[in-house]
C-alpha cells in the first residue's frame, strides 16, 4: 500500500510540474506551432529517469519507495507520450508533415541522448 502512495504522490507532483510548464509562454514556437513545451518536458524527464536508473545501477542505496516515487510517479506524471502523439498527428493534420517528422525525430533522439548523458553524469 505504501508503494502505491509513493507512486500517487510522485505522479501528482510530476503532473503539476507538467501543467505549470504548459502555462509557459514558450509552449509552442513558429507558425506551425512546434510543441516546444512537450519536447522540453520529455527531454528533462528522460534525463531525470536516466539519472535515477544510473544511480541505482552504480550501487548507490536508494530506498525502493523513493525510486518508485521518482521514477514511476514523478517522471511518469511529468512526461507525456500521449500529448507527444496528439501533437505529432495535429502537425500532420494542419499540413505540417515535415515539422511533425522533425518533432518526432528530435523527441526520440534527444530523449535517448538525455538518458545517455544522465548515465554519464551519474557514473
Amino acid at each position: 500500500m505504501l508503494d502505491c502512495l509513493a507512486v500517487c504522490a510522485g505522479g501528482a507532483l510530476g503532473s503539476l510540474a507538467r501543467y505549470f510548464i504548459s502555462l509557459a509562454p514558450f509552449k509552442s514556437v513558429g507558425d506551425a506551432g512546434f510543441p516546444l513545451a512537450t519536447l522540453v518536458t520529455n527531454i528533462v524527464g528522460a534525463f531525470v529517469i536516466g539519472l535515477i536508473v544510473a544511480t541505482v545501477a552504480a550501487g548507490h542505496e536508494l530506498d525502493s519507495r523513493l525510486v518508485l516515487f521518482l521514477k514511476v510517479g514523478v517522471c511518469g506524471g511529468f512526461t507525456t507520450f500521449s500529448t507527444f502523439a496528439l501533437e505529432s498527428v495535429g502537425l500532420v493534420q494542419r499540413g505540417e508533415p515535415l515539422v511533425a517528422v522533425v518533432y518526432v525525430m528530435l523527441s526520440a533522439g534527444l530523449g535517448m541522448g538525455a538518458v545517455v548523458l544522465a548515465q554519464q553524469v551519474a557514473a
